[in-house]
C-alpha cells in the first residue's frame, strides 16, 4: 500500500538543513510505525539525540544518521530511500523503470544472481542476454558482494548512462562482458496468452508486479481471453514480489464475488476486513502458480484465492511478507518506507516469515523463465487444471 503524505517540517533555528532532515525522518516514523511499543525497547528518543550529536553537515551525513537511527527497529522494510532509489521505486510503481531491463533472482542452490528473463524491447534483450545467465559483476563490483537487491539497484540509473556487466552464459559455456546503455523500459507487468493442452483451451495470465496500470490491464486481458472461449485460467504470480497493495486488492476484487479478500490491522489494533464487490470478471476454474519469489501484495491475492476455495495454489511455498508499508516523501526528494500495518488472510492466517504452502507442490528444479519455452511448472499446472474439466466431444469425421 502506498500513501503519499505531505511532510514539510518547519525549520528550526538551532538546526541546519541536514540535521532538520534527521528530525523530520524521526518524527514521521514516530507518527506512523506499526509497533510503537518497539520505541521503548530500543530507546527511540535517545537514538534521535545520539544521531544529532554526530557531525551532520550534508545530505549524505543525514542519510547515514537516519539509516543508523532506523537500524535498531530490526525491520528491514522500514528504511530510508535515497533520492535515486526513491525515484526508481516511484517509476516502478508506475510500471516503468530506467535501466537495462533484466529480471533477476537469487539461485536457490548457491544464491548466485541469475537472469530470470530480459524484458521485451530492453537493452538486455537486444544484447541477447538469456534466461539462466549468471550475472557475475556490475561495473567491476562482484554480485556476490552486492547481493540481489543492490545488484538490481546498480543496474538502474539515468537514461543514457552506461553500465558494464560481466556474465556467465550457461548455454554458450563462457564468460563475456557487455556494456549496456540504460533507458526507460516498460515493465510489461501483465502478460497473457491462449494455450491448448490435452484437448482443452486454457488462458494464461502472468502478473510480474502490482503497479498502477495492472488492474485495468488484467481486466483487458481477461476480456480478451474469454473472447477466445477459454475453459480455465492459469494465474502466474511467480517472482511477483508485490508492489502497490491497492493494485493487488483490485485484482482480487475482480476474481472474487462478494468474498473476503484480506484482514488488516493497524498500529492502533484496529482490524479492518475487506470484501470483494459483487460480480467477477472470470467465473471459470482456476489454478495459481506461486514460488519463493511470490511476496507481499501477490501473497494477499494468493491467500484470498486459496482461503475462499477459488483457486488451488501450485508450486512452492511463498516468501512470507505479511507487513504493509507506506511511502513518505521527505523534504529533499528522498523518502521513507515505513511499516504501518500487518495483514492476515481471510481465514485469519498470519503469514509473516511463514509464507503460504501451495495445495500442490510441483517438481523441482524450478524453471527460470516463467511462461517461456520449457516451463515445466506451467505444463504441470495446465495438466492439473485440464484434468478437472469436462472432456470435449470429438468432432464428427
Amino acid at each position: 500500500m502506498v500513501l503519499w503524505l505531505g511532510c514539510l517540517a518547519q525549520p528550526s533555528l538551532a538546526l541546519n538543513d541536514a540535521q532538520q532532515l534527521v528530525v523530520e525522518a524521526w518524527r514521521l516514523v514516530n507518527q506512523s510505525y506499526l509497533d510503537p511499543g518497539q520505541f521503548e525497547r530500543i530507546h527511540w528518543r535517545r537514538l534521535r539525540q545520539r544521531a544529532l550529536e554526530q557531525p551532520i553537515s550534508s545530505s549524505d551525513d543525514a542519510y547515514t544518521a537516519i539509516e543508523a537511527m532506523l537500524s535498531p527497529l530490526g525491520d528491514p522494510y522500514t528504511r530510508l530511500l535515497r533520492p535515486q532509489d526513491y525515484t526508481a521505486l516511484q517509476s516502478t510503481n508506475q510500471g516503468t523503470v530506467s535501466g537495462v531491463g533484466l529480471q533477476l533472482a537469487a539461485r536457490e542452490l548457491d544464491q548466485a544472481v541469475v537472469v530470470i528473463a530480459p524484458l521485451d524491447d530492453s537493452p538486455a534483450a537486444e544484447a541477447q542476454i538469456l534466461s539462466g545467465t549468471e550475472l557475475l559483476s556490475v561495473d567491476g563490483v562482484a554480485t556476490a558482494e552486492l547481493g540481489l537487491d543492490r545488484t538490481a539497484a546498480a543496474l538502474r540509473g539515468p537514461t543514457g548512462s552506461t553500465v558494464l556487466v560481466s556474465l556467465r552464459d550457461q548455454q554458450a559455456d563462457g564468460l563475456r562482458e557487455v556494456e549496456l546503455e540504460r533507458r526507460q523500459v516498460d515493465l510489461h507487468p501483465v502478460r497473457s496468452k491462449r494455450l491448448r493442452l490435452d484437448g482443452h483451451t486454457l488462458g494464461y495470465l502472468r502478473i510480474t508486479q502490482f503497479a498502477e496500470p495492472v488492474p485495468e490491464q488484467v481486466k483487458e486481458a481477461l476480456r480478451d481471453l474469454q473472447d477466445q472461449e477459454i475453459e480455465g485460467l492459469i494465474l502466474d504470480l511467480r517472482n511477483n514480489t508485490g508492489g502497490l497493495v491497492s493494485a493487488g486488492l483490485a485484482v482480487a476484487d475482480a476474481l472474487l464475488d462478494k468474498r473476503p479478500i484480506v484482514i488488516t490491522e493497524d498500529r492502533g489494533g484496529l482490524v479492518s476486513p475487506q470484501q470483494a464487490s459483487p460480480g467477477q470478471l472470470f467465473e471459470g476454474p482456476m489454478i495459481t502458480l506461486v514460488n519463493r519469489g511470490t511476496a507481499s501484495a501477490s501473497e494477499i491475492l494468493a491467500g484470498a484465492l486459496q482461503d475462499n476455495g477459488r483457486s488451488r495454489l501450485a508450486g512452492s511455498r511463498t516468501y512470507g511478507k505479511g507487513l504493509i508499508q507506506t511511502l513518505i516523501s521527505l523534504s529533499d526528494s528522498s523518502g521513507l518506507a515505513v511499516t504501518v500495518a500487518r495483514y492476515l488472510t481471510p481465514s485469519g492466517r498470519d503469514i509473516q516469515n511463514e509464507g503460504i504452502a501451495p495445495d500442490v507442490e510441483l517438481r523441482t528444479p524450478e524453471p527460470f523463465n516463467p511462461g517461456g519455452d520449457g516451463d515445466s511448472w506451467l505444463e504441470q499446472a495446465g495438466k492439473l487444471l485440464a484434468s478437472g474439466l469436462p472432456r470435449q466431444s470429438e468432432p464428427d469425421t
